[in-house]
């Protein structure tokens, strides 16, 4: 899942990317205002982490802007801005969620996974094919309870394929999705990454379907 953090404090913007990546999301970061009103009227992401304090457009203005354009992408605010009526006028022009400075990566993790859980799997914690169980807090994957041992990648791949089960995920579209601004995924690299998932997914009675032109599709095997 793509997150896009909005920090000017560069510090701690790099940590808390650290943070995230490690927990298998993509991460672009931007330093301004009008970084990140163009980054997300340009692209797709499933979450935006927003400081207020933001040079040049401020943080509720980037909120509003977004909001306006019709954009539902959940809003995360984290923000030195502390007393009720900042939080209150946030969640009113269309934060999700809303923290402030100092606070707990815990927590932050936390939230993270309750507003794409919400989103992007409909609060469901869990979801199963064939013998494959997947928890959406932990992004654990098992197989007839034993757990599945994945590269970060391999994680990626697969929960786009259970996320969008229903279509076949072009080659291009899960090379934007893994991809960030840092660091992009190529086919070559992308078909290593499917092939060796294949495996790992055969002893759950599931296989990855390449659909000659449309893209690769998870699927039971028959």
């Amino acid at each position: 899942m793509k997150i896009i953090l909005a920090e000017d404090d560069r510090f701690l913007a790099d940590g808390l990317a650290l943070v995230l990546r490690d927990s298998g999301y993509t991460v672009n970061i931007v330093s301004s205002g009008p970084e990140v009103d163009q980054a997300v009227a340009a692209d797709n992401y499933d979450l935006l982490i927003l400081d207020l304090g933001l040079p040049v457009l401020d943080g509720m203005d980037v909120l509003k802007r977004l909001r306006q354009r019709g954009q539902k992408l959940p809003v995360l605010i984290v923000t030195a801005r502390e007393g009720l009526q900042n939080m209150v006028n946030g969640l009113d022009l269309g934060a999700n969620d809303y923290m402030t400075k100092p606070f707990q990566i815990p927590e932050l993790q936390a939230r993270v996974r309750a507003l794409l859980r919400k989103e992007v799997w409909s609060n469901r914690t869990e979801i199963t094919m064939g013998s494959l169980v997947f928890n959406t807090a932990t992004r654990m994957a098992y197989i007839s309870g034993e757990s599945l041992e994945l590269t970060s990648r391999e994680l990626e791949v697969l929960t786009l394929l259970l996320r969008y089960q229903d279509v076949p995920m072009s080659k291009d579209r899960i090379a934007n999705l893994l991809s960030d601004w840092a660091d992009e995924i190529s086919f070559n690299a992308l078909s290593i990454v499917v092939h060796r998932l294949r495996k790992k997914l055969e002893p759950a009675n599931l296989t990855i379907r390449a659909l000659r032109g449309l893209g690769y599709r998870i699927e039971k095997i028959q």
